[in-house]
């Protein structure tokens, strides 16, 4: 983990980010010497259709045949 005082990275924003963007290592930035901010890079998160709509399961009650299409409501896409 960097630490950088906050004038540093006033002077060096862009390339304190691509510090961030190439290694993924987290920065931390001080003021005065104590700590007042910490910079981590983005990581989204990777999570499969299944445990997005788990909650639902069981919950939603469709009563048409749920492979019908539906072109003649929608019109073709």
């Amino acid at each position: 983990m960097l630490t950088i005082s906050d004038k540093t990275l006033e002077k060096n924003l862009m390339k304190y980010f691509q510090h961030i963007k190439q290694t993924g290592e987290d920065i931390v930035v001080t003021s005065n010497s104590i700590p007042i901010l910490k910079i981590i890079p983005f990581k989204p998160e990777k999570r499969k259709v299944e445990d997005v709509f788990k909650y639902l399961r069981g919950r939603i009650r469709y009563y048409d045949d749920i492979l019908k299409p539906e072109t003649d409501e929608w019109g073709e896409v």
